[in-house]
């Protein structure tokens, strides 16, 4: 069900973007830190082995990774005295081989050792917003332009 949930606020939020909306500083930051502290928490019962933790930073890096790369595809543009972003079809794109890749990379760390209890949905996802967030961070600063409030 957490599952159900988690995409259906990712569609929602990927189709508003697809739309074009300003960007609001918290709902650019908020979401990954909440994101990352609900998969972080989940961690703390857990007793995660060394190759555990080293899956953990391997797919960390790589929900980054193409979090940056998602934010280098949206245009982030002025409009109406504040910035604005809009995905583009570049921007879908990238969605979609990131799911495909993390998936890989999931199904190889658990292949090779990775408990299941210690994969994250929201941790990934957090991850993934959160490079995301940094490089609309850089972009924005550049513009000269703030966010709406």
């Amino acid at each position: 069900m957490d599952v159900l949930l988690i995409a259906a606020l990712v569609v929602y939020a990927v189709a508003r973007r697809m739309m074009g909306q300003p960007l609001i500083a918290k709902d650019v930051y908020v979401p990954p830190v909440i994101l990352i502290g609900i998969g972080l928490h989940g961690l703390l019962n857990l007793r995660p082995t060394p190759l555990d933790i080293l899956w953990l930073v391997v797919t960390a890096l790589v929900g980054v990774a193409f979090g940056a790369l998602r934010a280098a595809t949206t245009q982030v543009f002025p409009k109406d005295g504040v910035l604005w972003q809009r995905y583009t079809w570049k921007t879908l794109v990238v969605w979609v081989v990131t799911f495909a890749i993390s998936f890989g990379v999931g199904a190889l760390a658990l292949a090779t050792g990775m408990h299941e209890e210690v994969r994250s949905i929201p941790l990934s996802i957090g991850v993934g917003l959160l490079g995301e967030a940094l490089v609309i961070l850089a972009r924005s600063r550049t513009a000269g332009v703030p966010f709406k409030r």
